[in-house]
């Protein structure tokens, strides 16, 4: 069973009161499926707009490709899936499940600092597309949906690359478990930031004690302690070096190289220093 049936599966039983398509009571921490296009534009009672981005997947630090979707603002959607006030409460996370088993979980501030899309077609392609050249993939399905950032309007986002850009997303919710998942004890003042990049950087795919996504669950509170400094930052900076073919991408490359490397340095200092949760004991 692939993750994005189980998730369903397990969704099946859930009890989401709902008015049309738009959530109602969604409970902290569960997720729901979304619905298909047709009934979320009938729900959302306007057509989609076209926008144009900066497409992280097609560019490169010299080469800014820029494509053309249409979608909804970002915040229009989700106040209609999730609540005009659930989603916006300070500490939140909104999470987007992908068919993959991507998750992305992107702090509900950022959406009132810069505008997001949530966009289901590509002008001018002959289908919803893109190939992702960072990891080695051609004519990647976007759909269901797909969110991306006005980073020509916030060009400060451009070095970022695909960072919190989720495609082939399923399901939606809200999320408050950051802090005590990633920020145990009293790292909450030393590692706020480094957590932040991990989460933004490396905890869509993989995990830290549980939290993060379930592409490839790998526990980075565990496995990076066993590799050395310079396998880190091979790893991370050039990972089709390491394993040609890897589908991991290379971390934010279309920062500038010191960056990069500074970045690296803070994610390792944090993966070390964040403590291995036990494991549950086998029944």
């Amino acid at each position: 069973m692939t993750h994005h049936s189980l998730w369903h599966s397990l969704l099946r039983g859930l009890k989401v009161a709902t008015v049309g398509w738009a959530v109602a009571t969604l409970p902290i921490g569960q997720a729901a499926p979304l619905p298909d296009k047709a009934a979320l534009e009938q729900t959302l009672q306007r057509a989609p707009q076209r926008l144009t981005v900066i497409e992280p997947h097609l560019s490169t630090r010299d080469d800014h490709v820029r494509v053309q979707y249409l979608g909804w603002p970002a915040e229009v959607v989700l106040d209609k899936l999730l609540g005009a006030t659930a989603w916006r409460k300070p500490g939140v996370d909104v999470e987007f499940r992908a068919l993959d088993g991507y998750v992305s979980r992107i702090p509900a501030e950022r959406f009132t600092q810069y505008q997001a899309y949530w966009v289901v077609d590509r002008v001018g392609h002959p289908s919803f597309t893109v190939d992702n050249l960072k990891q080695n993939e051609k004519a990647v399905s976007l759909g269901p949906y797909y969110l991306v950032w006005d980073n020509i309007q916030a060009p400060e986002l451009v070095p970022e690359g695909g960072s919190f850009w989720p495609y082939q997303v399923a399901d939606i919710g809200v999320s408050e478990t950051r802090l005590q998942s990633l920020l145990p004890g009293q790292m909450v003042e030393r590692y706020k930031a480094a957590a932040a990049d991990a989460q933004k950087h490396c905890l869509n795919c993989h995990q830290v004690n549980g939290f993060g996504g379930d592409k490839r669950p790998t526990n980075l509170a565990q496995e990076v302690k066993k590799l050395t400094d310079a396998e880190f930052h091979a790893w991370v900076m050039e990972p089709n070096r390491v394993k040609p073919g890897t589908t991991m991408p290379p971390l934010a490359d279309a920062m500038p190289q010191a960056d990069r490397t500074a970045l690296a340095s803070r994610l390792l200092d944090y993966l070390r220093a964040v403590p291995v949760a036990p494991q549950p004991a086998a029944k």
